[in-house]
Parts: C-alpha cells; sequence; structure tokens
C-alpha cells in the first residue's frame, strides 16, 4: 500500500456518519424529521400531522401512570409447530434486532390511577402477526382480566394470522374471541385501538370485539391487504379501501 492510499484511508476514517435511524422521512410530505423530535411529538409529522407506526415501548410509557406497567406472561414457550424452515433463526435475529421477545407486549398498569390489564402489539417483529404465543398472551391477558374484574385495553397492530405457524396461527382467532366473550360476558370494558395496520386474523378476531374501539387517523384496517383487494375487486372507486375514513362511512363503531 503507497502514501496516497493511506492518505485515502485515514480520510475516511475521519468522514462524519450519521447514526442509523437518527432522520426519518416523512412519506406523505417528504419532511425530514430528527427521531428524538419525533418522539417528542408522539410520532406525528410536525409538518403534515401523518401517523407513524410507533414501537410498543413508547406506546406504553405514553399512557401508563410512571413506573406502574408490570410485565406479564412472560413465560409463555417459543415455538416453531409446524418446523417452518428458517423461521426460529429469523426470530433471533428480530429480537437482536428490536428487543422484543415476540409481537405483543401484555401486562398490569394503572392509567388515571385506574388498574387494567393492557396489550400492545408490535409491527417491528413480523408486522405483528398472530402466532401461537401472540394468541396464549391475549388470552391469557383477558383472562385474568376476567378473574381479576379489570378491564382490558388492547393497542393493536398487525398484518394478520402468522404464515410460519399455518392452522394453528388461525386457531389463535377462536381462542382470543373465546376470552374476550367471557370477559364481556362478566360485564368488563374493552377498549380496542387500532393503528396502522390491523389487518387480516387479528382484524377478523379480537381487534373488533371492543365496547369502545378508537382508531388512529388513516389506519389501514380490513381483513385483506390493498394489493390482494385491487387483485380481485379491480375498483378504483374504493382507494381509500378500510382507512378509518372508510370505517366511518360504513357506519363501524370506529372513532378518531
Amino acid at each position: 500500500m503507497n502514501e496516497k492510499d493511506n492518505r485515502t484511508d485515514r480520510n475516511k476514517e475521519n468522514i462524519p456518519a450519521v447514526p442509523t435511524g437518527m432522520w426519518i422521512k416523512c412519506t406523505k410530505c417528504g419532511k425530514l424529521i430528527y427521531r428524538k423530535e419525533l418522539e417528542k411529538n408522539k410520532f406525528i409529522c410536525m409538518k403534515c400531522g401523518k401517523y407513524f407506526r410507533m414501537p410498543s415501548e413508547n406506546r406504553i410509557l405514553d399512557i401508563i401512570d410512571e413506573g406502574s406497567f408490570v410485565e406479564l406472561f412472560t413465560d409463555v414457550l417459543d415455538k416453531n409447530p409446524i418446523d417452518f424452515p428458517g423461521y426460529s433463526e429469523k426470530k433471533e435475529i428480530i429480537k437482536k434486532e428490536t428487543n422484543l421477545e415476540e409481537a405483543v407486549i401484555t401486562g398490569k398498569a394503572s392509567i388515571g390511577h385506574i388498574e387494567v390489564m393492557l396489550g400492545v402489539c408490535d409491527t417491528r417483529y413480523l408486522m405483528g402477526s398472530m402466532g401461537y404465543i401472540v394468541g396464549e398472551k391475549i388470552t391469557k391477558l383477558f383472562e385474568n382480566a376476567t378473574k381479576a374484574q379489570l378491564p382490558v385495553i388492547m393497542i393493536n397492530c398487525s398484518g394478520g394470522a402468522r404464515m410460519q405457524e399455518g392452522i394453528i396461527s388461525l386457531m389463535q382467532m377462536a381462542k382470543t374471541v373465546d376470552s374476550v366473550k367471557q370477559h364481556s360476558d362478566a360485564g368488563l370494558l374493552y377498549i380496542s385501538v387500532l393503528t396502522d395496520p390491523t389487518t387480516g386474523g387479528v382484524a377478523a378476531s379480537f381487534a373488533m370485539l371492543g365496547d369502545v374501539i378508537l382508531a388512529e387517523p388513516n389506519s389501514l384496517i380490513g381483513f385483506a391487504g390493498l394489493l390482494l383487494f385491487f387483485g380481485l375487486a379491480l375498483n378504483p372507486l374504493l382507494s381509500n379501501y378500510k382507512t378509518e375514513v372508510a370505517c366511518r362511512i360504513s357506519n363501524l363503531r370506529i372513532f378518531i
């Protein structure tokens, strides 16, 4: 290596680098936003008002009384029920990247000094999809809420049932619905918050069973995704398909 190459290498080392994820570009207005400023503004674009997808830990800290959250049901064993190739390895990679054990965090907290059972989904973990562990944790959340006579708040976001778990993931729909029904029969409150996206088997099960259903503006809400819907229906008139606005037009009990 000659002296010129050495100088080039030293120059490269001295070039300042911007850490990954420090700046985020709004996909609606194109504004470049400093991540810490976005967090302070509750993940809402300061220029156009677009709602960004919020990490589960930020959502929890944003709504609970400080220091009141206790995570529950972390003992549900990890599984690859149908031995899907590469599934276990993929989950390990996601865990290292996100520090998430699964696509939902469940626990007990207080909000305004009122005790609640709280579940928060996270799209960073396989798009918030529902497999055995997600279904089991949500079922336990409602069952324990029923025993303790507590309300449940679920903040939902999901691409639906998890394809890597096949029929096992679809069985979670019936299991979660049954636990919600028992909670409802006990006369207890369930508030469901729909965020972007809430689709597939999650939308077709516990997410749509709330006594009160809230939605973030312009969240994608429905059973099938946009590409599948347009591929089958070929209807350009439904360009606002399944956003929270479309749900209001369809007279669903969803409020923003």
